[in-house]
């Protein structure tokens, strides 16, 4: 709902411009789409040189960013992630910054005979899964879904996981930190239940990060993440005297 602008006020129009917009663009309003500069004059009677005067300020704190072609857009941080070495989630958006929390979306002891073989168990053995929707900043990155072996996992049913780290509660409560591993990094368009949870529109792209985690020899861990496309990048370094090599992974079900 658009506030009417005070002309009686000793507040410029600019300024009391300027704080609409950016209630709005705390409400997620223009997410999809930021108006055009006449569509602004129009919706709030101003001229021109005040809508931009009031969008410049917004551009100069990085709120807003003007692309050729498009127009203003509302302009999100980018969260950048190295590869090479184990990381977690958690602690690599706290690190830049930003507030991480979770909202736990299921936590319990389930069974499920596919990720039972990813994990090198009997496929009736129970697991231990956990759910998370992870927001940074209170925006929506990542549809998080972990499975352990129950041995690891029924220590974890207490814990409370909307401000920690998975590894963290896993090494607190049962001694044990995944030390390697492998991850595969493929571009997904998520179902549209996922994408309207991440703040996506319809057939926008994100990744699936797919995560097998070991202690050791032992494999402890099996996870899929769903990451916005438009808010993580990841980083990987290379020399031309390392290891090289491309290893080709067929796709399931192919």
């Amino acid at each position: 709902m658009t506030t009417p602008l005070d002309r009686s006020s000793d507040q410029p129009l600019w300024a009391q411009l300027e704080a609409e917009l950016r209630r709005s663009l705390d409400d997620g309003e223009f997410d999809a789409r930021f108006p055009t500069d006449l569509e602004l004059t129009r919706r709030f009677g101003v001229s021109r040189h005040t809508v931009r005067e009031a969008v410049g300020r917004l551009q100069a704190e990085g709120l807003l960013v003007r692309v050729r072609g498009r127009g203003t857009v509302v302009e999100r941080p980018e969260f950048e992630q190295r590869l090479g070495a184990l990381y977690s989630l958690f602690t690599s958006i706290e690190a830049q910054g930003v507030e991480q929390r979770s909202e736990v979306l299921e936590v319990g002891m389930v069974g499920d005979p596919d990720v039972a073989a990813h994990l090198g168990l009997d496929p009736e053995a129970e697991l231990f899964r956990l759910d998370r929707l992870r927001l940074a900043d209170d925006e929506p990155l990542a549809i998080d879904r972990a499975w352990l072996p129950a041995a690891l996992g029924r220590p974890l049913l207490g814990a409370d996981f909307s401000h920690t780290a998975l590894y963290d509660e896993l090494e607190r409560r049962c001694g044990c930190r995944p030390d390697r591993g492998w991850e595969r990094i493929t571009p997904v368009v998520p179902e549209p239940g996922e994408a309207a949870m991440l703040g996506l529109p319809d057939g926008a792209a994100a990744f699936q990060v797919t995560r097998l985690g070991q202690k050791g020899e032992e494999t402890v861990e099996w996870r899929i993440t769903v990451i916005r496309g438009d808010r993580y990048a990841f980083l990987s370094d290379w020399s031309s005297a390392g290891p090289g090599g491309l290893r080709l992974t067929p796709e399931e079900g192919v």
